[in-house]
């Protein structure tokens, strides 16, 4: 009888490569790592942690729970996950409530996760590339300790792998799993105000499939009515950026949110836009008009953003991430180029992340590394079908009668 993954229910190849041990028990052991790693998450930090902005997320769940009372502007943008803690405080689970309720969307996204990269792969014959992803996403302590912390990193990173999930989910069967996929697309972007990013990298995926179809009228068509859209592009954009004073930051020269010992001086008098300009024409005014100052502070930000290594961490954790993440980078890219794995979730995955690095290249990039270790996932994935596209030629040799 054969042993059943609790990752996996779909059938697998008779006589998959790999040890066979291995290939029976390895679903069983993922399930350990990822309980192993939560625990000491919380033993660790000593149960839930609250830190610098989970107060206002906090109050605002809780007038949520209370009042049904609903913020406006800039904390509207934050609605998913007080909505979220609304839901544990009015069940009086408070604080652990929350965490362990990350943690459960957390473990229903890493097994989503495995299953999904098991469906990109199947014409490998191989469950190595899926669990060695797996395996990272979940042993990569960085990228789960955001699941102790009262923050909207957790929920963000959980609903971003869901709704890659349902996104492959959806290339086969009825209309309805479709829909699916834009609700947790709608539920990642309203969780946190860069949000956005993960309904940016679907409506690319959505442009890959039209480009995929034959003919590509499709695919014509759409780039049309996105063109005859552009009022409304205008709209959302000023709305996006209305609460936000970038402007005001650059002339911080920050490159981490509040962090100055460290700014970029202009070494000329920047030039300022005219009071009164929309907020995109007031953006693209400072950019045309401090070309230089722009692209330096951008691009500071950006190389510290990708690089992810901070002057506090430790030699060892930066030695890790230099030999681990590195390398995952190098293979990302070469999933995203690999011609095997179905495009539309390659540009989904690859979306992601770009548009979130163009984000802090366009604002200001985080102390804590916020905002890289929720699309640390969207890396391993495409890592991972990098490695499914390449195991292929060594199992053929291995097993020659598969």
């Amino acid at each position: 009888m054969r042993f059943a993954s609790p990752l996996l229910t779909a059938s697998e190849p008779t006589i998959p490569p790999g040890p066979e041990w291995l290939r029976r028990w390895h679903g069983w052991l993922l399930l350990g790592l990822w309980v192993a790693v939560q625990v000491s998450l919380l033993i660790q930090h000593h149960g839930p942690l609250y830190v610098n902005d989970s107060g206002r997320y906090l109050a605002y769940g809780t007038r949520i729970a209370q009042e049904w009372h609903f913020e406006r502007d800039h904390n509207l943008r934050y609605v998913g996950y007080p909505l979220f803690i609304s839901l544990w405080l009015k069940l009086g689970a408070g604080w652990w409530g929350i965490v362990l309720g990350q943690m459960t969307v957390s473990g229903l996204a890493a097994r989503a996760f495995y299953r999904t990269l098991r469906r990109l792969t199947p014409q490998t014959l191989d469950w190595r590339p899926a669990a060695l992803a797996t395996a990272a996403f979940i042993g990569w302590r960085d990228a789960q300790q955001f699941n102790v912390y009262i923050l909207t990193e957790s929920l963000f990173a959980s609903l971003t792998i869901l709704a890659f999930w349902a996104l492959v989910r959806a290339r086969h069967g009825p209309s309805g799993r479709w829909v699916v996929f834009g609700v947790l697309v709608l539920l990642a972007g309203i969780v946190r105000p860069n949000g956005f990013v993960v309904a940016g990298a679907a409506a690319l995926a959505g442009l890959a499939r039209l480009w995929q179809m034959p003919g590509r009228r499709a695919f014509r068509r759409a780039l049309l009515v996105l063109a005859a859209l552009a009022p409304l592009w205008w709209w959302v954009l000023n709305k996006l950026l209305l609460t936000f004073t970038l402007v005001e930051t650059y002339l911080r020269g920050e490159i981490i949110y509040g962090f100055t010992p460290r700014v970029v001086e202009p070494t000329e008098p920047l030039q300022l836009p005219p009071p009164g300009l929309a907020p995109v024409l007031r953006l693209g005014y400072f950019i045309l008009a401090n070309p230089v100052y722009f692209l330096k502070l951008a691009a500071l930000k950006g190389l510290l953003f990708f690089s992810y290594v901070k002057t506090y961490y430790s030699w060892s954790h930066i030695l890790l991430i230099v030999a681990f993440i590195y390398p995952c980078y190098w293979l990302a890219v070469r999933g995203l180029r690999t011609a095997g794995a179905w495009l539309p979730a390659r540009v989904f995955l690859g979306g992601v992340v770009l548009l979130q690095g163009l984000v802090v290249m366009l604002t200001v990039e985080d102390w804590d590394v916020r905002f890289l270790l929720p699309v640390l996932p969207c890396v391993f994935a495409l890592a991972g079908l990098a490695v499914a596209h390449w195991l292929p030629g060594r199992a053929a040799k291995a097993s020659p009668g598969l």
